[in-house]
């Protein structure tokens, strides 16, 4: 795949006239492109590494000791297979956060690559969560394995569900990489921001405690956090329970909605919209932003 040098072509002319259409098709012819930097990506992170892409596994492994641990023994959660629950959750939200930080701060980490030659700017966003999403089918080898281990059936059901679920993910992810990325030439404490945002973010989706604990006290607007959506459509397909018998309390505790495969694929339609609208907001944010960036880098 070739790139124009920036001396041959107008690239602030260009950007100008560029609708957001424009800038989709112009990923696309560029796809040779994406996927080699997603190979960029992937080579760097592990760069020089011993366990090299091991690490991926590792990080859900270390998270699901230490969450289970904390709160199975210490504070005494009664979940039944709290592993696969949990898991269930984390990988999606794994993909999300690794992904958004990564894109966030592509454009200002190829600052040397932007200024030697013209390509679609959007691929370094796109590239960092391209690299994510491979990141996050190794990490299923840990779910995959805890299932195994525990014997555990997922709902083929509502595994349908999932292939919608991760593409509204990696939309509604993309979309918010790009606009961040653009943002963050200009404005280099949004990287930094960013993880503030998502240690809260993580805490505010239910991941590590059961969707009905945060349903029951702020109703449906629990699912104005469109990863809420996306996290319990996992697990439901995955965890396959919406309940369970708690005898210390003589009572059945609710897990997740009891609610049809098409409640579940409606909430993900409703994201994926939003998404969508979105990202056609982050491609016209970065039109009018990527005119500078080599100034500004």
């Amino acid at each position: 795949m070739t790139v124009t040098p920036e001396s041959s072509m107008p690239v602030t002319d260009i950007a100008a006239r560029r609708s957001p259409v424009q800038r989709m098709v112009g990923v696309w012819r560029n796809r040779e492109l994406l996927l080699n930097l997603v190979r960029k990506e992937l080579k760097l992170k592990y760069k020089n590494s011993t366990l090299g892409f091991f690490w991926s596994l590792l990080n859900p492994a270390l998270y699901l000791v230490v969450f289970t641990f904390v709160f199975q023994v210490v504070l005494g959660s009664g979940l039944p297979y709290f592993a696969i629950f949990f898991l269930a959750g984390l990988l999606p939200w794994n993909l999300f956060s690794a992904a958004l930080g990564a894109s966030t701060s592509s454009i200002v980490g190829n600052a040397g690559l932007i200024k030697k030659v013209w390509f679609p700017r959007e691929v370094l966003p796109l590239s960092t969560i391209g690299a994510g999403l491979v990141h996050y089918f190794l990490q299923l080898i840990v779910l995959a394995l805890a299932l195994a281990v525990f014997r555990y059936a997922p709902s083929l059901q509502f595994c349908l569900l999932l292939p919608a679920a991760l593409i509204t993910l990696l939309l509604f992810t993309a979309a918010l990489g790009i606009a961040l990325s653009a943002l963050n030439v200009y404005l280099r404490d949004t990287q930094h921001l960013l993880e503030l945002v998502l240690l809260a973010w993580f805490w505010a989706t239910p991941i590590v405690y059961p969707y009905t604990l945060l349903s029951n006290r702020i109703g449906t607007w629990a699912l104005a956090n469109p990863l809420t959506a996306i996290v319990i459509t996992f697990q439901r397909a995955v965890y396959n329970r919406t309940s369970y018998y708690d005898p210390t309390t003589n009572k059945t505790i609710e897990i997740l909605p009891e609610e049809s495969v098409w409640w579940y694929l409606r909430n993900l339609g409703i994201i994926a919209s939003v998404s969508f609208v979105i990202l056609i907001g982050a491609l016209v944010l970065f039109g009018r932003l990527e005119d500078n960036f080599a100034e500004e880098l």
